[in-house]
């Protein structure tokens, strides 16, 4: 079952199919869910329930289109290509074709922090980590939820090393992170006589996979 642009309501693709279900797709970033005070789990969660209140043996299932920050297109259109919808590359009806704007794309701001490609970017410009800033991210990234001592950061990052570093060594590449993390340097901190933190932003958003379901 696809709905074609333009078109008011489901149509079978062929004579001998039936509707079996409909996908909504919501083009929306993590960091303006969060700026709005939710995330894309509540909102999953919010719509399954609302379904299964209408229809309570409703089957759900959500899934988070990741797609290239300078993908061109608009959002919608990005999104529902991520995913994989049959009908994105159908072209609208000219009375449906908006007029050229003569504004510029708005430029991608924040940081990402791309888990799985092992990139961070800086509004919307790759950051130069070297290989231990990036581990050292990553590690307070997926520890997020406490603060890491020197002591674990060292053995956990060090502990095939022919030589493992003091402590000062931590400082020195945790300032150096900071550095360039620019004016969102302040999402690493530091924990007097504890460790270091990574603490959520809403301008910060962390993609832990290719793609991921809710």
């Amino acid at each position: 079952m696809v709905t074609p642009n333009g078109v008011p309501g489901p149509q079978a693709v062929t004579g001998d199919t039936t509707a079996r279900g409909f996908v909504l797709y919501v083009a929306l970033d993590e960091a303006t869910a969060a700026a709005a005070g939710t995330t894309f789990a509540k909102l999953a969660q919010d719509v399954r329930s609302y379904v299964r209140s209408l229809v309570p043996t409703a089957e759900s299932h959500a899934a988070v289109a990741l797609a290239p920050a300078d993908a061109p297109g608009s959002d919608i259109d990005v999104v529902r290509a991520a995913l994989g919808d049959p009908t994105v590359a159908r072209r609208p009806r000219a009375d449906a074709i908006p007029a050229p704007s003569q504004a510029q794309p708005a430029r991608p701001t924040g940081v990402l922090i791309d888990l799985s490609r092992r990139e961070v970017h800086l509004d919307g410009e790759t950051l130069n980590l070297t290989f231990k800033e990036f581990e050292l991210l990553n590690y307070l990234v997926e520890n997020a939820t406490r603060t890491v001592g020197r002591e674990e950061l060292l053995s956990g990052l060090w502990r095939n090393a022919d030589e493992v570093p003091n402590e000062r060594t931590i400082d020195v590449h945790i300032r150096r992170l900071r550095s360039k993390l620019g004016r969102l340097a302040n999402t690493v901190r530091t924990v007097r006589g504890q460790g270091y933190r990574f603490y959520d932003h809403p301008e910060v958003v962390v993609w832990a996979a290719p793609e991921y379901s809710i």
